[in-house]
């Protein structure tokens, strides 16, 4: 968890500041546009419904997509349902070579294109 959400604390803390001083301002440059977008969408993924809380394994596997920003072509109000149907997709296609290997506490690279070829698999349905 620590090797895929090292970074989420620093991205949100960036998020909570730039999202402050945008409020003032009209223009916003691509990088500001950006992580403001990315802390959004990181938000998003950080809500559990309540009384389901989520395995370790899939927390992890979808805190990398928003911390390696593969959810940038997703619309802010479709993340949630990116997130089931991205879910959905390891369970049936990828549980043992991706989650089973995740509950172990080992991310590699194997495991890091996966996610990231399901990612892609999954935002085609949902892209602007």
């Amino acid at each position: 968890m620590k090797k895929v959400a090292g970074t989420l604390k620093i991205d949100q803390a960036q998020y909570r500041e730039l999202e402050a001083f945008s409020k003032f301002s009209g223009d916003m440059d691509p990088v500001t546009a950006h992580t403001i977008d990315k802390g959004r969408k990181n938000t998003r993924l950080l809500v559990q419904s309540q009384y389901s809380p989520l395995a370790v394994e899939k927390q992890i596997a979808i805190l990398y997509c928003g911390t390696h920003g593969l959810l940038k072509n997703i619309p802010l109000e479709k993340v949630s349902e990116f997130e089931q149907n991205f879910l959905k997709s390891l369970e049936l296609n990828h549980q043992a070579d991706v989650l089973d290997v995740l509950k172990s506490g080992v991310i590699n690279d194997q495991v890091s294109k996966l996610i990231e070829e399901t990612a892609a698999m999954v935002a085609k349905q949902f892209m602007v």
